[in-house]
């Protein structure tokens, strides 16, 4: 009997992980997201306006399988933005986006060296209107997370790990 069990078991442990897996997945997924914040030689920062949700914000979207984080805000940049990274991104926090899902969390990068080829391609069926804004001059429907994540890095403001 006992040498039957651990047949059993031998024969059904992959089988187990992978339902464990998919129940995990299931009832736990989790998804991760980028933001990017880019300023032009005048201090300005990049904000889009997206289609489907009202009001401005740090351009970024979702983590595709396969790739990292700044894989994403890279790619991120270049689709709503026409903005190519020329070196490394500066990883400037990990945030939970609660008000979007308690399992969602954005990572926040710094854009420092970049160029634009040419102007974005306006609009598109995400992103609808874009643009460089003087920070204390911000568009009047700008996200309040938006404006949370420009304080911490501008002013100094303290950090709040919910975005």
């Amino acid at each position: 009997m006992g040498s039957m069990l651990e047949s059993l078991r031998t024969i059904f442990k992959p089988l187990t992980k992978k339902a464990i897996a998919l129940v995990s997945l299931m009832t736990r997924p989790m998804t991760l997201g980028v933001r990017t914040m880019v300023f032009d030689e005048q201090g300005r920062i990049f904000l889009v306006r997206h289609s489907y949700v009202p009001g401005w914000y740090l351009p970024g979207g979702g983590v595709d399988a396969g790739e990292t984080l700044a894989q994403a805000a890279v790619r991120e940049l270049r689709e709503e933005g026409n903005i190519h990274a020329n070196g490394p991104l500066e990883l400037f926090g990990v945030y939970l986006n609660a008000g979007h899902s308690r399992r969602n969390h954005v990572a926040l990068y710094i854009v420092r060296d970049w160029n634009q080829p040419g102007p974005p391609k306006m609009p598109g069926l995400e992103i609808v209107e874009v643009g460089f804004f003087d920070t204390t001059a911000l568009p009047e429907t700008t996200t309040a997370a938006t404006r949370r994540r420009i304080a911490e890095v501008l002013d100094d403001a303290p950090r709040n790990e919910i975005w």
